[in-house]
């Protein structure tokens, strides 16, 4: 038998007793427990329950469990999950790795299956102690063999940011700490700007070691991708922490923070078009994933500032020049319709349909461009997008892949198989401003002289005029406009409206500057660009930075 469990016979039959603890976990083998105990009482077959655990036997489970890892038992305690093989090492590490000890754990009332509960325990490493305290849940479920109530193992169980495969540690950090400082000397710290937390925590990965700090002394995540950074969760003793600049603004970095709160999920970024400093990201909610900067998913209109700039470039229309906008268009059995199929009048111009937003008038041109790779080799050669950013962080460069017919259609109104992000998009807003693309970085390239994307071509005078023509069209009485109505300086917009299989309302999309500033929004079920996202980029673009 492992550690921590005794075999005992009573009555004739075996019970298992797990750690000798006292919570009345027993495996009973051979007998229901019931009848005389003769011959055909011991060769029944054992009632298996089915259906949903009850409230009873979820309140007996979860005790069962807390109170074996409470008192450390890790192999108790994983002998009442459904994953005994999994749960054991992930527990034991708990105390042997991560010296957490003194555990009080705290189960709040059970809703439904699950049963949400707080930890404090304290952490104790060469002669330092600190206390921990942290919530999480778990769920019960029924063993599918035995019957039997347990916990549903997952590693979120033991800590709310434990992954698969990830393990907690404590003792000598592996990479000393770092004080991230913004563009004019200002401390970035987690604690004010929740955003940051992944970015920080990449950053002291990096430029840790090269910094000029000392380790300390930590309780932290180590994660299974070496490719993500470790999780700091406890410092127990300070070391010398080494000073990374970075490009961010603390004031646009604080009004980002503040305006995507305003949703359950959205991301924004701004940055310097003519450097391409990035000066804020932000994401709701703010720990885990970091979407501003990693996330890939169709952007709606906002890429018409690129399908624009694409056919511009080639001749097939002018801002001023009229551009058919009908409420509908088909395009290789594929239809397209305006929102709201509305419709602009014979002899509209192409900014008015930009500026208003018209899917036909773009699907209307796609037999002039007789290319369909055009714009996927307008993104990569003019736009940097998929040139693999060196940003100086983890980030996702954008994707528009070669397509043909009706799929290829959807790429030019921002749908189909297009991928971007706010990053992205804040980006293809400041190539349409300065005409040439800078690729966004978050810390200094001289920090660590790393090679960045270069486009190879940049637009023309006269195309790069023509785009910021529209968008400022569209600040001023296009889509945009409310929500831009509070921005000063030299300002201009797109709005998009990104339509997801399976999703009811559509994800809102914002873009647009102001001055030497450029930024980007979505919000996740947001609607129309101008109504969630919009409002979350002028925050910010008012900011400045």
């Amino acid at each position: 038998m492992r550690s921590g469990a005794k075999v005992a016979v009573v009555g004739g039959v075996f019970v298992l007793v797990a750690g000798g603890i006292g919570y009345g976990a027993y495996s009973v083998l051979g007998s229901d427990g019931g009848g005389d105990g003769g011959l055909a009482s011991r060769n029944a077959t054992p009632e298996v329950k089915t259906g949903p655990p009850s409230a009873e036997e979820i309140a007996q489970a979860s005790k069962g469990f807390f109170d074996a890892w409470a008192a450390g038992d890790a192999a108790g305690a994983a002998l009442l999950t459904n994953n005994e093989t999994g749960a054991e090492p992930v527990l034991a590490s708990y105390g042997e790795d991560a010296h957490i000890g003194k555990v009080k754990i705290t189960p709040g009332p059970a809703v439904g299956t699950k049963v949400p509960y707080t930890v404090k325990a304290t952490v104790s490493y060469d002669g330092k102690s600190k206390p921990l305290s942290y919530a999480s849940e778990l769920t019960v479920v029924r063993g599918l063999t035995t019957g039997k109530a347990l916990v549903d193992w997952a590693p979120t169980v033991v800590h709310p940011q434990l992954t698969e495969g990830a393990t907690l540690k404590t003792g000598e950090s592996s990479t000393p700490t770092i004080e991230a400082v913004d563009r004019n000397g200002a401390v970035l710290t987690k604690e004010k700007y929740p955003s940051l937390g992944p970015i920080l925590d990449t950053l002291r990965e990096k430029y840790g070691e090269s910094a000029g700090g000392s380790a300390g002394i930590e309780t932290w995540i180590e994660t299974a991708d070496e490719a993500q950074p470790d999780i700091n969760l406890l410092t127990l003793a300070k070391g010398k922490p080494g000073k990374v600049q970075t490009t961010l603004d603390a004031g646009a970095q604080a009004a980002a923070e503040r305006a995507v709160k305003k949703y359950a999920q959205a991301s924004v970024v701004a940055l310097k078009p003519s450097t391409g400093a990035i000066r804020a990201v932000a994401n709701n909610p703010a720990t885990g994933f970091n979407a501003a900067l990693q996330g890939k998913q169709a952007p709606g209109s906002t890429l018409k500032i690129m399908t624009a700039a694409m056919l511009l470039e080639k001749g097939l229309v002018t801002a001023n020049g009229a551009a058919e906008c009908p409420k509908d268009a088909m395009w290789q059995g594929r239809s397209f319709h305006n929102l709201k199929n509305f419709s602009l009048p014979d002899g509209s111009s192409f900014t008015q349909s930009f500026a208003r937003s018209c899917n036909t008038a773009f699907i209307k041109l796609i037999d002039d461009v007789k290319d369909d790779s055009a714009l996927a080799k307008e993104a990569r050669d003019v736009f940097g997008i998929g040139l693999d950013w060196k940003t100086g962080v983890v980030s996702t460069d954008g994707s528009v892949p070669e397509e043909v017919g009706g799929e290829a259609a959807a790429q030019y109104i921002g749908q189909g198989t297009v991928q971007m992000n706010a990053l992205n998009m804040a980006s293809i807003t400041a190539t349409a401003m300065t005409g040439t693309f800078q690729q966004p970085v978050i810390v200094p390239k001289s920090l660590d002289n790393r090679q960045l994307a270069q486009a190879s071509r940049s637009l023309s005078p006269s195309v790069t005029q023509q785009l910021k023509t529209m968008m400022r069209a569209t600040a001023a009485w296009g889509t945009g406009a409310k929500a831009m109505a509070t921005v000063g300086g030299d300002k201009g917009a797109k709005t998009g409206s990104a339509e997801v299989d399976g999703q009811e309302t559509s994800n809102s999309w914002f873009t647009g500057f102001s001055n030497d500033l450029a930024a980007a929004a979505v919000v996740q079920t947001g609607g129309h660009g101008g109504d969630a996202a919009g409002p979350v980029v002028a925050e910010v673009l008012r900011a400045g930075g």
